[in-house]
Formats: structure tokens, sequence, C-alpha cells
């Protein structure tokens, strides 16, 4: 007995595969198309298979058929040939049309040998448009509705004429009619249990449809926006949680362009109404991220485009955009790290190039000071030159040695602060004795430039531990630049205070200034101030970031402030125990601000740079 229902499931599976191989290719891409065509070719082949296999049995028992016996037998043969009909070419709707006016012609040739309008069989031409809604078509609809009323105009005419036979009377007449009721009876509820099983087919590959688009929309990383007028959010996939740091139902309304970058908002909105134009418009902007540790901003990449272009192209205004989000900030990241090592290289290609501009200058002037006038001395008795001269050529050469020497130290000093092998030897001292040695040094060049350099420093501050040489040559190169940026009859004052943890060295100027363009690379190695307001000075450009290193190696602060014309101003702030409180890393920390005039306030642009 176990047998038997595998038997009958083995013919059932055996029945439903044949139905699906007659299904046409053409709808077998498509579920819910092909579980159309199966329930329309299934009724009709079994049915008229089944029919077609009952008629010896039924001309057994009735003998010879009457005409219109003979065409209802003919016309069970109509349901077949339309069924493969529709398994060879795969037209749903010329089909469901033929299926439709063969029932037409059926009923109609029945009625008129009963009665026409009058007759049991009349009630089907109601039913007929009914089969034809299980198409899905409206055109069909109405094409078999138009056949049907004009099946159901003929019977009425032909009857009205009197050309069509008398209605049965009696129990014939209401056995005939009761057998027509219950035939279309039978043949509605066929229709719809038909429609009903294409509907839950199409629920079921619905269902089935949302399960695959949700399981991709919960699993993929990129967000799927759907935006209604005004850039309103009607839809967020899960993913946003994961972009946006917040569930995607607060993404709703406007959440989304609350959360994008006030700088960025123009552009998104700009997009989203190009998009709604029917463009495909793709856009990068930044929005804000919330987690845990706060909000961020973070760059997500951007496309959108109309959701439903043919619809939405009637009416625009009420057009609908889909969006796909995906976060891109690592991308931007190696982009801007990208574009940074281009414009480091960039620089260092400026910063050799000026380098090699300056050092040829810088070298070669001192060394054809030397090679002239070496010449000339070892010519002397040629040239007939002079004890005096002899003497003069000589101090020429030295001054060109040591200025030459001074160079190729400030190349080296520079080089070993960069390269982090300058060693500072910290050693306890007082400060005002170095200061007044270091104004004494400088006090003839002031001099014969007709500059008045003053020194304010208290014998009693206390004593710092830093490196002694290192901070000589800190004031002897502030000092330099003082001289030489400042006019006859100017004024230099070098001055000195201690703070609790801290001594502060200040070197002031009445000179030229410094511009603002060229304040923020002043102390950059090999940078010279050369503009329209300065004529151009002797020199590396090394002396200032040579103070700045060293200031660095102390882990002190420079600080520099000046404008055009009114003077110079730099203050370093080293630690009172470089040893305790210093820094090797960073170098140091340069602020460069503009010098206020006398009676202005305090200065309002300040750039900050680390070294």
């Amino acid at each position: 007995m176990g047998d038997v229902p595998k038997n009958h499931v083995s013919l059932f599976a055996q029945v439903r595969d044949y139905v699906d191989s007659l299904v046409h290719p053409s709808a077998r891409r498509d579920a819910l198309e092909a579980a159309r065509h199966r329930v329309f070719i299934a009724p009709r082949l079994i049915g008229g298979l089944m029919a077609v296999a009952a008629l010896p049995l039924y001309l057994a028992m009735r003998g010879v058929p009457s005409m219109l016996e003979g065409f209802v037998l003919a016309w069970l043969v109509a349901p077949v040939l339309i069924a493969v009909f529709l398994s060879r070419t795969g037209r749903y709707d010329a089909a469901h049309v033929l299926s439709s006016v063969s029932l037409i012609g059926l009923v109609a040739a029945v009625a008129t040998e009963t009665g026409g309008i009058a007759s049991f069989m009349a009630v089907w031409l109601a039913i007929v448009p009914l089969e034809a809604a299980l198409s899905a078509s409206r055109r069909v609809v109405i094409a078999v509705s138009a056949i049907a009323l004009l099946a159901v105009a003929l019977l009425f005419g032909l009857g009205h004429v009197g050309l069509l036979a008398p209605v049965h009377a009696g129990a014939d007449a209401t056995m005939l009619a009761a057998l027509g009721l219950t035939s279309a009876l039978l043949y509605a509820a066929g229709l719809a249990l038909g429609a009903v099983s294409l509907a839950r087919t199409s629920s079921r590959l619905l269902g089935a449809e949302e399960d695959r688009y949700r399981l991709l929309a919960r699993n993929m990383t990129d967000v799927i926006v759907r935006h209604g007028r005004n850039g309103a959010v009607k839809f967020a996939s899960p993913a946003a949680e994961a972009v946006f740091g917040v569930p995607p139902r607060r993404l709703l309304g406007h959440g989304i362009f609350d959360r994008v970058h006030v700088a960025d908002r123009p552009a998104y909105l700009t997009a989203l109404a190009e998009a709604a134009r029917g463009a495909d418009r793709g856009l990068e902007f930044r929005i804000r991220h919330e987690s845990d540790e706060g909000p961020a901003f973070v760059w997500v990449e951007m496309r959108c485009r109309p959701l439903d272009a043919e619809g939405a192209s009637r009416d625009p205004e009420h057009r609908e955009l889909v969006a796909v989000i995906r976060e891109v900030t690592e991308r931007k990241l190696q982009e801007q790290a990208v574009e940074a090592a281009r414009n480091e290289a960039e620089r260092a290609n400026a910063e050799k190039t000026r380098f090699l501009a300056t050092m040829s200058h810088e070298l070669r002037t001192p060394l054809n000071a030397i090679i002239g006038f070496s010449d000339m001395l070892a010519n002397e008795e040629l040239m007939q030159l002079d004890a005096a001269r002899r003497q003069e050529y000589a101090k020429l050469i030295g001054d060109s040695g040591l200025h030459l020497l001074s160079v190729v130290n400030g190349i080296l000093d520079m080089s070993k602060i960069e390269s982090g092998n300058f060693e500072i030897t910290p050693e306890p001292f007082p400060p005002a004795p170095v200061v007044g040695a270091c104004c004494d040094m400088m006090a003839l060049r002031a001099q014969e430039a007709g500059i008045e350099l003053v020194c304010r420093v208290d014998a009693s501050l206390p004593e710092i531990v830093a490196d002694k040489r290192a901070v000589k040559q800190v004031l002897i190169n502030l000092l330099s630049n003082a001289i030489k940026f400042t006019g006859r009859d100017g004024r230099i004052t070098v001055s000195a205070q201690a703070d609790r943890d801290t001594m502060t060295f200040t070197v002031e100027d009445t000179g030229i200034g410094i511009g603002e363009a060229d304040l923020a690379r002043v102390g950059d190695p090999f940078f010279q101030v050369r503009t329209a307001y300065d004529r151009p000075h002797d020199g590396t450009g090394l002396g200032l970031s040579i103070v700045r290193g060293l200031v660095g190696l102390h882990g002190g602060r420079l600080e520099l402030t000046s404008r055009v014309g009114a003077g110079t101003r730099v203050v370093v702030t080293l630690p009172l125990d470089c040893e305790k409180g210093g820094s090797v890393e960073p170098p140091s920390t340069v602020a460069r601000l503009p010098v206020a005039p006398a009676d202005a306030g305090p200065p309002d642009i300040k750039v900050k740079k680390r070294a």
C-alpha cells in the first residue's frame, strides 16, 4: 500500500514536467509568465484529451450523433489545438482570444438550435469575458466582450425574425436549463480556481522576489535610497546604518539632507534636481556619521537617476528618484595622500631649484674673489702691487673665505638638523652674559650700518640648562638678520625675561618688515624675501631655518611677528631645563603673525606651521 502514493506522486510529477516542457521558451525567463502559460495549457490539454478518450464510450451509448452533437464533439478538439498553438508560438493574448472565440462559437451554435437568446446556453456568453480576464490584458477582455455582445445581438436578431428553432418546453426544457446553469457554474468555478491559482502563484513569486531583494539589500554595503518630491527620502536600505551611523528610519524625510556637510548641500540638491530632469548624475560629498566616539564627516559617492523614466517623463514635478550611496573615505584619503605627495615632490623640486640658484651665487661670489685676488698676489711683480694693496687683497681673500666657510657651515648645520644628527650638549649657564656677548659681537656691524643696538637683559636672570653654543648661534643669526633688514637710523632691541618654567629671548627691529605673503614661508630652508617692497639681500636663507631647528631641538617655540614698514619681532621661548622639558621631535613650532601698528589692537591674522 505504501507504493501507491509514490506512484501517484510520480505520475503527477511526470504530468507537471510534461506541461512545463510545453511552455514556450520566451515565457520561461519570467516565473509569473510561465505560471500563466501552465494554467492555460494544462486544463485545456488534459480536458481535451479526456473528452477525446471518452468519445468512443459516448458513441456506443448514443449511437450516431446528430449534427449539433457532432459540432460539440468537434469543438472538444479546439482547446487542445489552442494549447498547442500557445506552446509553439508563446502568444499568450492571441491564445486567450482564440479560446474565447471558440467558446462563443460553440455557445452560439447550440443556442441557435435550442431557442436562440432564450436558450439555456445563452448564459455562457456572460462567462466568456471572465475567461478573458485571466489574460490580464485589457485589450483581450475588450475584444472578447465585443465579440460576445455581437453574438448576443445576432441571436436576438435571428430570434426576432423567426429564423431560430423554438424554445423547448416541459421537462426537457427544465432539464436543459438546469444542465446549462450547472455547466456554466462549473466552468465559472474552474475559471475562479484558475484565477486563485494565478493569484497564489503571483503572491508566492512576489514574496520570493521581495525576500531576494531584502536579502540583497541587507547584505550589500551600498545604500539604496528612494527620493520623492523635493528630495525627501521615502526608503533607505539597511546598509544605511553602517554608512550614516543611524537606523534607516531616521533618514526618512530630510534626514540625509540634514547630515550633508553645509558646504556640499548646494551640489547635493543640484544633483537631485538634474536627476529629476532625467539625467544620470554622480556626486561625491561629505555626510555626518554618528558613532560612539562622536559625529565625524566621511566622504560618500552617490549616483542617482529617475526611478521610472517613462512615467516620470509625463510629470517631471512628481518624479521619484533612486540613488545608490557608498562610502569612499578611504579612497578620498588615498587621493589626498597622492595629491600631497605630488605637491611635496613639486615643493622639493622647487626647493632644489632654489637651492641651486642660491648656492650658485653664494658660493661663486666668494670663490671668484678668492681666485681673482690670489692671482693678483701671485703676479704682484707684474701687477706692481705695493704693501698696502697686498694687505687689502689678502684681507678680501680672508673675508671671502670666512663668508664661504659660513655658507658651508650653515648648509652642514641645516642638513644635520633635518636628518636628526645634530646633537646638543646642555649645560647650566647664566643667560645675561651670553646675550651681552652676542650684542658686543654684532655692535660693530650695527654701528657701521648706522643702527642703534639696545640690550635690555637683567643680570639676575636665573640659569638656564641648554646648549650654550646653540643659544649663541640663535641670537647671532637673529641679530644678523635684524641688522641686514633694518635701514640706517633704525633701532634693534634685544631683551630676555624668565617665567616659572621658560626663558624668553626677544629681538625686535624697526626695519622694513615682511609682507603677509612671504611671512608664511619665512623660516623655510633657502627662502629669501624678494618682493617689490625690498631690495635683494645677500644670504642663503638658512639663518632663520637654523634658528628654528636649534630651538626645536631644545623643545622651544619660535614666534615671528611682522608687517611691511612696521618692523619685525622674533620671540624665542626655551624651557629653563631642556633636559627635563625639551623634546627633539617635532623640531619646533613657528607662529607667524603680522605686526599691528602701535595704536591698533591685537593682530587679526595668525598662521601656524609645524616644522
